[in-house]
């Protein structure tokens, strides 16, 4: 059975050379490519795509890659199955996609035997994941106390492009003792005494870009 495909990626050398691998692929046909999340969400959901190849950043004002996947997969059954393809592999970005519901995450360095078997392995409905993805998820199921949550994460992420508690507090529609509480965690957590020197430990683990 083809295995039909959608490159969602705003980059048209990254999606030439994609289709160049694929379609080199016994059972792989290229079906469609979008340049914007929108247009990657509007084209899945017209049907006929088994797989999207999901980028993640389109552009600093435009929707997410882990948006248009929460799009595409919450339809429910007859879905695309969604592989992120991305050269992020922060914790952030990694729990946004799988909460997302993705089917894989691999990194874009990944080489083309791998890519393919990621491609079959999602076509599958199984899940497909990068060795490094794989490796920081199960660091942060094996020391969970340690672990920043999805919350956590999304709150220093936004102390790090320099927001304030009460800018915060509006963006996730949180009051500021609940950001404070966000907060006084994560300094906890990565033993740090500061909001400069939590993003600093933050991006030194690899948890934000």
């Amino acid at each position: 059975m083809t295995v039909r495909l959608l490159l969602a990626d705003d980059h048209p050398v990254v999606r030439a050379g994609l289709r160049a691998v694929l379609e080199s692929e016994p059972g792989f046909e290229v079906v469609a490519e979008a340049a914007t999340a929108e247009a990657a969400v509007e084209r899945a959901t017209a049907g006929g795509v088994d797989v999207v190849l999901m980028d993640l950043r389109f552009g600093p004002d435009a929707m997410h890659g882990s948006e248009a996947t929460a799009a595409i997969t919450g339809r429910g059954g007859g879905a695309p199955r969604v592989l992120v393809l991305t050269t992020y592999d922060t914790d952030a970005d990694i729990l946004a996609a799988v909460e997302a519901g993705a089917s894989g995450y691999l990194l874009k360095d990944a080489p083309p035997e791998e890519l393919a078997a990621a491609v079959r392995t999602a076509a599958a409905g199984r899940s497909a994941l990068a060795p490094a993805v794989a490796h920081r998820l199960m660091h942060r199921l094996r020391a969970p106390a340690q672990a920043l949550t999805r919350r956590e994460l999304e709150v220093l992420g936004l102390v790090a492009e320099g927001l304030s508690n009460q800018q915060i507090s509006k963006r996730l529609f949180l009051s500021q003792a609940t950001v404070k509480s966000h907060l006084v965690h994560v300094f906890a957590k990565l033993s740090v005494e500061s909001r400069t020197a939590a993003v600093a430990e933050a991006r030194a683990r690899g948890l934000l870009r």
